[in-house]
């Protein structure tokens, strides 16, 4: 997909979705995020907002972007209707094309999957360039499909974090892999369901 396809596709993914009253931050960003001293973050697809709003409301100052305009949009709303406009800068951003030119002490990409073409690995390679020494890149894939995934394709492989973090080939005297495993966890879904799904989390820490 060209941009605007991409664009489109997600736009209308969270239209269909109303925004929530009460956004929960992903359980795996509260369980390593919550030991972390606040600095800056990255949060790569931000979506709806909701672990942008949680890192924002523990002192972070957050750079959340989306290629979803209508993602952005929301999240700019909530975070000036929770006083958080000041921490959070919510940008509509294909991130195919490029990343911002600064500095972060986190970079999160929760479900960073998409049914549009791009290289996953370059763009979470170049997002972890941009953190500063002893910040740390979080990965959370999906290691399972969850009934109301969008890709319901049987023969799906989901990559290990070992095999994610192989393909980045960082060098062990400047990157340090502190944490890479496939835990499981109850899910709810955007229609209250709720099924067990397996999360595959990579945690890497820039040394130097």
């Amino acid at each position: 997909m060209e941009h605007s396809d991409a664009a489109r596709y997600w736009d209308e993914v969270y239209a269909e979705r109303p925004a929530s009253a009460d956004p929960q931050p992903n359980d795996r960003l509260v369980e390593i995020a919550t030991a972390l001293p606040p600095g800056d973050a990255l949060d790569l697809g931000c979506g709806g907002g909701s672990d942008a709003l949680w890192l924002a409301c523990r002192g972070w100052r957050v750079t959340a972007l989306d290629v979803s305009a209508v993602a952005a949009t929301r999240l700019a709303r909530q975070a000036r209707s929770r006083g958080l406009s000041d921490r959070i800068t919510a940008m509509q951003h294909d991130v195919r094309a490029s990343l911002p030119g600064l500095r972060f002490d986190l970079v999160t990409a929760h479900y960073f999957h998409t049914p549009y073409a791009q290289d996953r690995t370059a763009i979470l390679r170049s997002a972890a360039h941009l953190l500063r020494p002893g910040g740390r890149l979080l990965v959370v894939d999906h290691g399972s499909t969850a009934p109301w995934s969008w890709n319901q394709d049987p023969d799906v492989r989901y990559p290990t974090p070992q095999e994610v973090a192989a393909l980045m080939r960082f060098s062990p005297a400047r990157w340090t892999v502190e944490r890479a495993d496939t835990p499981r966890r109850i899910a709810v879904g955007p229609d209250g369901s709720t099924a067990e799904v397996v999360d595959h989390v990579l945690l890497i820490r820039r040394t130097a």
